[in-house]
């Protein structure tokens, strides 16, 4: 008994470890997206707020938000919360853009952080592929023509987050990123 004690603590200590090694690593990616915003010059790319769904129904009219998936209440909350965060902290916001789908410019516009310009290159293309390449290519570009004055607010869709950096991106989350001759390099994330 005392035996397989042992090893279950063990298993239990390894866990610990693993989950507070993650734990570091989170808040240090978190840190270091909040310096480079804090620093300006720096855009950030955030997926829409919580939306319940995935896609867009059938019916799917571009300038009908009736027909299209929208914020939950808690996707409201949580948007007005990340712009609350980006006024605590000072973060100096040189200019908002948006998908032009209603659940990302509720988001931004529940930011906060300034008027907003719908950006046809920030739409989805989650259900048409055929403009992936184009709108990448082009969201690219704005982000480095950026000027440096402050930070670049994009808000879009994780398909087009995905195609710019890589990897997946949960609803309200702002990944940070800075143009570079080599690309964009993703500087840190946070919730």
């Amino acid at each position: 008994m005392r035996r397989y004690g042992r090893a279950a603590l063990a298993w239990v200590g390894l866990w610990l470890m693993l989950g507070c090694g993650q734990a570091l690593a989170e808040a240090s990616d978190d840190a270091a997206a909040w310096a480079a915003l804090a620093d300006g010059g720096h855009v950030a790319l955030i997926r829409h707020a919580l939306a319940p769904g995935i896609g867009d129904p059938a019916e799917f009219v571009l300038g009908d938000c009736a027909t299209q998936r929208n914020l939950s209440d808690a996707g409201r909350e949580q948007a007005r919360r990340l712009g609350e965060r980006f006024r605590e902290r000072g973060i100096e916001v040189g200019e908002v853009r948006s998908s032009r789908w209603c659940r990302c410019l509720e988001t931004a516009r529940l930011l906060g952080l300034g008027d907003v310009i719908p950006t046809p290159a920030l739409d989805s293309f989650f259900r048409d592929r055929s403009t992936a390449e184009r709108q990448t290519a082009e969201t690219r570009a704005l982000i480095e023509a950026w000027n440096g004055e402050g930070t670049l607010v994009l808000v879009t869709h994780q398909v087009n987050i995905t195609a710019l950096v890589g990897g997946g991106v949960g609803s309200g989350e702002v990944i940070v990123v800075r143009p570079d001759d080599a690309g964009l390099v993703r500087v840190g994330s946070f919730r």
